[in-house]
């Protein structure tokens, strides 16, 4: 049986992701590699460059690791592209107040709506090109 199911995506830079996951989006940093070794560290330096990253916010958590580290480790992401051929979907408490925050701070790619299925939902597109779809209860 499966417990949990982190994503771990494939960036150009972890620290402007980890700015940018914190910053406008709310998510806390929890751990962190720094390119020049392999200690872990739990509070994120502006002068230490990273290779990996953990955040999280609720029960959602985040793995960012830099194209040199996961290539190290997976050859087979050498001649991919950044941003993926997949969207993430986050539910939320209160999408109306995450809307208005975020509506100013980065990219809406699809605005507020309705679903047939009955959820708010909108998308926006991170600083690596990665689509954040979030949801929540009409």
């Amino acid at each position: 049986m499966h417990i949990k199911l982190t994503t771990n995506m494939m960036v150009e830079d972890v620290n402007d992701t980890v700015d940018f996951y914190n910053g406008v989006l709310g998510f806390e940093f929890v751990m962190g590699v720094p390119e020049d070794g392999q200690n872990i560290v739990t509070l994120k330096q502006d002068d230490q460059r990273l290779n990996f990253a953990l955040v999280k916010s609720g029960n959602a958590e985040m793995m960012f690791q830099s194209r040199k580290s996961i290539t190290n480790e997976f050859p087979e992401f050498s001649n991919m592209n950044i941003g993926g051929s997949l969207a993430f979907y986050i539910d939320v408490e209160d999408i109306k107040q995450l809307y208005s925050s975020l509506k100013e701070k980065t990219k809406i790619i699809k605005d507020m709506h309705t679903t047939f299925y009955g959820k708010e939902e909108f998308a926006i597109q991170d600083c690596n090109g990665y689509i954040l779809t979030f949801a929540g209860a009409i």
